[in-house]
């Protein structure tokens, strides 16, 4: 039995190898489409972008493998079955069940390293991802002006442009540089009326050119007090002028700082439910800054009774009816203005809700999935075994057609319930499992017809089924000759 199980666990490792290259390749192409724009022009190399790339396509890791599984299982068994290699072991008193066992076992143990994978490394390169991100971007700032905006990225400087157009970003107006001198140091201004960015020689320089502008400069370097007063501040008229300035420091020196640390999303199981800890007492306080101002707001007259042990009756001031027209009018368009600012107000603490319940939900979903991914596994593994030997067809046609079927009604559902959750109509907890809760009574219900012998996919039986009704709504034909 031994080489049997070697037998099975070979047979299914080597289209589980190539299915989870091919697929985790696709998934790679697809952040590439989507992120590609954010990393060209910023004069990265090849090894920044790629090590970037494999940080971020780690993540994807836990979505592959469950299909890999799924997709695996299906060729495996399918290729038992379509080689009647199924029947001579079942011929040979060995059961379905039996021959399913070595390959649940290492399912199992994959599930169980994909737990510790999602658990320790996934956390640590989407940190690294991040990070990256964050340095790129701030260490290329020629793509990351904000026109009218003031900004001191580039070391030394002070940078401001008017309006920032082009297909790459690289037309500007407006431009204003003052340099961040020391008050003993030479002050130096450039203002130009136009300018662009330019590719520079060497990556560790951005290169600015200004046209139609002046250099203002007052000289004070060595020159005492009373010389400096009686000397003005030089200006120089250009046409045009090349600058570059280093910013070596940012992209050599800051490309792995770790400024970005204090995410959910880079955190442990355990470590989560510390921070669930802290957000919920966070949430306390917050909705109850909401909550005050609503209650003292509603009715001048509430009062919180357990707090001051009033025994006072609240009267009312007066009575509506007994005013006068325009006194009535006066207070009927103040109680309007109130309730509308109620309204703006009420708005106003709904959206901060939300935004309070959504963030709580997307950390709770995020821990159990940890979890609940690995479990997928299983599941994904016993819906493929049966479905391969019920079909019984290897290969890559229908197996990849059921596959993807089954992966994207997962996917789905991951999707919908999610949604659900962010909204608060959904427990987080109920939603991470609700795929699984879904797909393992299906799972269970497969096994039991693939240990059943039972003819699932069989058109014929399916037209039997439906052969009485079919007769009894159709015409009966006669032969051609007595027509």
């Amino acid at each position: 039995m031994k080489k049997l199980d070697k037998y099975i666990i070979k047979t299914f490792f080597g289209p589980f190898l190539f299915i989870f290259s091919v697929l985790f390749f696709i998934f790679i192409v697809n952040i590439i489409w989507t992120q590609m724009s954010q990393l060209t022009g910023k004069g990265l190399t090849y090894w920044e972008i790629s090590k970037f790339l494999f940080y971020l396509g780690i993540n994807v890791v836990s979505m592959v493998l469950p299909l890999t599984i799924l997709l695996s299982s299906i060729m495996t068994f399918g290729d038992f079955g379509e080689r009647y290699e199924l029947a001579a072991m079942k011929a040979a008193g060995i059961s379905l069940v039996r021959v399913m066992m070595p390959l649940f076992l290492t399912v199992s143990l994959l599930s169980g390293i994909l737990f510790l994978f999602s658990n320790n490394v996934i956390p640590d390169f989407q940190r690294k991802a991040k990070n990256m991100m964050y340095n790129i971007i701030s260490s290329k700032p020629a793509i990351n002006f904000t026109p009218g905006v003031f900004i001191d990225q580039i070391t030394g400087f002070s940078v401001k442009f008017d309006k920032i157009s082009g297909e790459k970003s690289e037309k500007l107006e407006g431009v204003f540089l003052h340099k961040n001198a020391s008050p003993y140091d030479d002050q130096q201004t450039i203002i130009a009326k136009t300018g662009k960015f330019a590719p520079a020689a060497d990556r560790n320089y951005l290169k600015l050119i200004l046209y139609n502008g002046f250099v203002f400069t007052d000289n004070i370097t060595n020159k005492p007090y009373e010389e400096r007063k009686k000397q003005p501040n030089q200006s120089i008229k250009f046409d045009t002028l090349v600058y570059h300035f280093d910013i070596s420091e940012l992209i050599n020196n800051a490309i792995e700082k770790e400024k970005i640390t204090d995410d959910y999303r880079f955190q442990t199981y355990s470590e989560v439910n510390e921070t669930l800890v802290k957000n919920r007492k966070g949430n306390i306080t917050t909705l109850n800054s909401i909550a005050s101002p609503v209650i003292s707001q509603t009715n001048n007259y509430v009062e919180y009774i357990d707090k001051t042990k009033s025994k006072d009756k609240i009267k009312e001031p007066y009575k509506i009816d007994t005013l006068k027209s325009q006194k009535k009018l006066e207070v009927l368009y103040a109680a309007y203005n109130k309730i509308e600012a109620l309204k703006t107000s009420i708005d106003s603490n709904q959206s901060a809700i939300n935004d309070t319940i959504k963030t709580h939900n997307k950390i709770v979903m995020y821990q159990q999935r940890i979890i609940s991914y690995s479990f997928t596994c299983i599941i994904f593994f016993m819906i493929g075994a049966s479905l391969g030997s019920i079909i019984r067809k290897g290969g890559m046609g229908l197996p990849v057609v059921i596959s993807i079927i089954i992966f994207i009604i997962f996917y789905v559902l991951n999707l919908s319930v999610e949604n659900l959750s962010w909204k608060g109509t959904l427990n987080p907890y109920l939603a991470a499992w609700i795929p699984n809760i879904v797909l393992f009574p299906f799972s269970i219900w497969l096994t039991y017809k693939a240990l059943t012998d039972s003819q699932l996919f069989d058109i014929e039986k399916y037209k039997a089924l439906f052969k009485p009704l079919i007769e009894r709504f159709s015409k009966p034909k006669e032969h051609e000759r007595y027509q």
